[in-house]
């Protein structure tokens, strides 16, 4: 006869009590931290693995409820990405399966890629703020990027006349860009006229990529840029559902901040 299975005697108020105390002492705990990366996609996951497992305190700011970004799903909703040589490296390293498609060019299955870096970033000592969207910066001497302003992504949802929400705002030694096209965090630089983007220019898969990793740069300090908010940064033209430089930009992303915070 099968043994019946018989959990623990715990209540509502304990598992509630369990999420609220947990919750409350990493976010108070990473109200100061090593490295803040603003985007949870495929390269602020990279950079994020890679600085965690240098020992470094990260935290990952990302506005939905998933992380992954364009990964998960590919392009056009069919699940599978492309990276290019040498790419796939990092998928090997990954452990992800992949298959050679022509040379040059492999395909994985995007839910299992994006799982098994989404694995490597937490097992590496990443920590993750979800449904935390960027609103500002903060500055210290000379325009030094030394923080973020973050608030609930539902608050913006909300209609203005119950808004009155404010933020909260989190110190940091480096802010990574990690949002992609938009390229939030550098564009909060621009309005306030600490820098200067063309925008990203028109699909052009060769030279995108490596150009992609070549501009991974701080753009301002306190302030790097990684996957294709490079592009927007520097009028770099976009890639497309390719996504080697998105890793490999993430990797040089993490090396040179491991550098700057030496």
């Amino acid at each position: 006869m099968e043994k019946k299975v018989v959990f623990s005697k715990v209540s509502e108020k304990d598992v509630t009590r369990a999420i609220v105390s947990e919750f409350t002492q990493q976010f108070s705990e990473y109200v100061e931290s090593d490295v803040i990366i603003v985007g949870g996609g495929p390269s602020g996951l990279m950079a994020g693995r890679e600085l965690a497992g240098k020992g470094l305190k990260v935290l990952i700011i990302e506005r939905n409820n998933y992380l992954g970004g364009g990964f998960w799903i590919g392009g056009y909703l069919m699940n599978k990405v492309t990276v290019r040589a040498p790419a796939q490296e990092i998928l090997s390293e990954l452990q992800i399966p992949y298959k050679e498609f022509m040379e040059g060019l492999y395909v994985a299955d995007g839910p299992h890629a994006c799982s098994k870096l989404i694995a490597a970033a937490c097992d590496a000592g990443i920590k993750i703020a979800n449904m935390t969207i960027f609103e500002d910066l903060v500055l210290r001497e000379e325009n030094r990027v030394a923080g973020v302003v973050v608030n609930w992504t539902p608050v913006g949802a909300l209609p203005r006349e119950i808004t009155c929400v404010d933020p909260v705002a989190l110190e940091t030694k480096i802010v990574i860009d990690s949002t992609g096209h938009d390229a939030c965090v550098v564009r909060k630089l621009e309005e306030r006229g600490l820098i200067k983007t063309a925008g990203y220019g028109a699909m052009w898969v060769e030279q995108s990529e490596d150009l992609v990793v070549e501009h991974t740069s701080e753009a301002h300090p306190g302030l790097i840029v990684i996957g294709m908010a490079v592009s927007t940064t520097f009028a770099l033209p976009r890639m497309g559902p390719t996504f080697g430089a998105m890793l490999l930009s993430g990797k040089r992303g993490a090396e040179i901040a491991l550098e700057k915070l030496k």
